[in-house]
C-alpha cells in the first residue's frame, strides 16, 4: 500500500495541472486591473458584470458536456436567441405567463438538442457541420417567429425585475451559474451516471465493448447542453428587458474559449464543471477591464483573439502531456543514476574480491 500512495499522488498531480492556468489567468487580470484599471474591481462593477459571467458560464457548461463527448456544438448563438424570443412572445408581458414562457424555452431548447442528439449520435454524422446546420435553421425560426410581434417587445416585467433583485448582494443568475456548476462536479464526480458519461467521453469504444450505450449518452447530453443555453439565453433577455431576435450571436466562440481555458480535454473525457465556469468569469472581467481601459473595439477583438490562441497553447491536454514528459525524465534518469551507482559498487566488489 505505501508504495501505491505516491503513484496516485503523482496521477492526481498530472490531472490536476490541466485545470491550473485559468486560476493563474484569473490572478493575473486581478493583479493587471488593480494597476491599469481599479475601477474593475470596485463593488458596483463586480455586481454588474457578474450575472454575464454567469450566463456565459452557463454556456460553457453545456460546451462543455458536448465537448468531453468528443463533439462541438456551434447551434449555441441560434439556441440562445430562441429562448430569448420564446420568452418575450410566450410571455407576451404578462406575469401570468412567465412560467408558461420559461417551460415553453426549455421544451423548444430540448427538441433541438435532441435534433443534435439524434443526427449525431445515432446517425453518427459530424457534428461540426450538424450543429452549424442546424443552428442556421433555428435562426432562421427564431426571425420568423420574432417577425409575429413588435419590435423590441420586453419580456414580462416581473422577470425582468427578479433578475435584478439582489441575493447576498449578486444578482439570482450568478447563483443560477453557481448552483448547475456545484450540480456538475457532483454529478460528474459522484454519481454512476456520470461516471458513465465521463468514460463515453474518454473512450466511448470500450464503453461501448463493456456495454454502455454510448449512442444514447451522446443525444442526452446534446439535450441537456441545449437546456443550458436555453437557461442562459432566458436569463440573458430579462436583464436586458428588449432582447433582439440577434441576441445570441455574440456568444458562438466565448462558450468554447471558456472550456478551452478552463482545461478541458478537446479529445473527451476530461473537464472540470468549476474551472469552465472560472474561465467564463476571467473572460467577462477582462472584456470589462479593456472597456474600462478605454481600448478601441479592434483592440479588444485583437487581445480576446490572443487570450484565446495563449489558452490553446496551454491548453490541458498540452500541460498534461509536458507533466508527463517531465515526470519520464526524472524517472529516466534516476534509473541511470542507479545503474552508474550498482556498476560502481559492482566494480568494487570485484577489486576487493581480487585482492
Amino acid at each position: 500500500m505505501a508504495t501505491r500512495a505516491p503513484s496516485a499522488a503523482v496521477s492526481s498531480f498530472v490531472v490536476g495541472s490541466r485545470y491550473m492556468p485559468v486560476y493563474i489567468a484569473l490572478l493575473l487580470l486581478v493583479i493587471v486591473a488593480s494597476i491599469w484599471a481599479p475601477a474593475t474591481l470596485s463593488g458596483v462593477a463586480l455586481r454588474a458584470i457578474a450575472p454575464y459571467g454567469a450566463v456565459l458560464g452557463i454556456l460553457a457548461l453545456g460546451q462543455m458536456l458536448v465537448i468531453m463527448t468528443g463533439g462541438i456544438d456551434l447551434s449555441v448563438p441560434g439556441t440562445m436567441s430562441l429562448a430569448a424570443v420564446v420568452m418575450v412572445g410566450v410571455g407576451d408581458g404578462s406575469d401570468e405567463r412567465i412560467w408558461l414562457a420559461i417551460a415553453t424555452t426549455l421544451a423548444a431548447a430540448a427538441v433541438v438538442g435532441l435534433v443534435n442528439g439524434i443526427l449525431i449520435g445515432g446517425l453518427r454524422l459530424n457534428p461540426l457541420i450538424i450543429t452549424l446546420a442546424v443552428g442556421l435553421i433555428v435562426i432562421g425560426v427564431v426571425n420568423r417567429y420574432g417577425s409575429s410581434f413588435p419590435v423590441q417587445s420586453p419580456v414580462p416585467k416581473g422577470f425582468s425585475a427578479w433578475t435584478s433583485t439582489r441575493i447576498l448582494g449578486v444578482s439570482p443568475i450568478f447563483w443560477i451559474g453557481v448552483g448547475l456548476t456545484v450540480l456538475l462536479i457532483v454529478g460528474i464526480r459522484y454519481t454512476t451516471v456520470g461516471r458513465r458519461f465521463q468514460a463515453v467521453g474518454a473512450n466511448p469504444v470500450a464503453s461501448h465493448v463493456v456495454g454502455v450505450r454510448v449512442n444514447v449518452h451522446q443525444i442526452l447530453v446534446f439535450v441537456v447542453a441545449a437546456i443550458c443555453y436555453a437557461i442562459a439565453g432566458a436569463a440573458l433577455a430579462g436583464l436586458i428587458r428588449t432582447p433582439g431576435v440577434a441576441v445570441g450571436s455574440q456568444y458562438l466562440l466565448g462558450p468554447i474559449a471558456a472550456v478551452v481555458i478552463g482545461g478541458a480535454s478537446l479529445t473527451g473525457g476530461l473537464a472540470s464543471p468549476l474551472s469552465t465556469f472560472a474561465a467564463a468569469i476571467f473572460l467577462t472581467g477582462l472584456n470589462q477591464m479593456l472597456r474600462t481601459m478605454g481600448l478601441p473595439t479592434s483592440l479588444q477583438f485583437v487581445v480576446f483573439g490572443l487570450v484565446i490562441i495563449g489558452g490553446m497553447l496551454v491548453s490541458g491536454d498540452r500541460i498534461v502531456r509536458g507533466v508527463e514528459q517531465l515526470f519520464r525524465e526524472r524517472r529516466r534518469s534516476d534509473r541511470s543514476q542507479g545503474a552508474v551507482l550498482s556498476g560502481s559498487a559492482g566494480g568494487r566488489a570485484w577489486k576487493e574480491e581480487g585482492m
